[in-house]
């Protein structure tokens, strides 16, 4: 198994509630390490930049408003498998399909305000994390 990198965002509805140590908690229960975490407010260029690929869909306006709205949290995760295993720890984008015990079944409040964002493969990662993130911000 290889050790990767993955890139995380608690949402605004997450950081309003407070869940970020509850969510630090699962990550590192299921052996991802956070390697890299801060606290920011997104700007509008950011939430655009890093929302790109859905800049089409008609909710493009609505998740970069909400992006925006409140702090974030934005993490670097390494572990075996770690794309994958977020992916699973964060359960399906629907709280209500979402599996028992992930953290969007515990957290989200919808699918819109569904608490963490996980990238979606290891090239992903590699161009998120560096959004956010420089080298020296990085302590494996």
């Amino acid at each position: 198994m290889a050790i990767e990198r993955t890139f995380s965002i608690l949402k605004p509805d997450a950081t309003a509630r407070n869940l970020t140590g509850a969510v630090n908690a699962l990550i590192e229960k299921a052996g991802l390490r956070i390697i890299a975490q801060k606290r920011i407010r997104m700007t509008r260029e950011q939430a655009e930049t890093f929302y790109a690929v859905h800049k089409a869909r008609p909710f493009f306006g609505e998740l970069v408003e909400f992006m925006i709205s409140a702090p974030v949290v934005v993490q670097v995760l390494e572990g075996e498998n770690a794309v994958l295993k977020y992916r699973e720890i964060m359960g399906a984008t629907d709280p209500s399909k979402a599996a028992d015990g992930t953290i969007r079944k515990l957290h989200a409040k919808s699918v819109g305000e569904n608490s963490v964002h996980g990238s979606d493969a290891t090239d992903t990662a590699a161009v998120e994390i560096v959004q956010f993130f420089s080298g020296n911000e990085i302590v494996g």
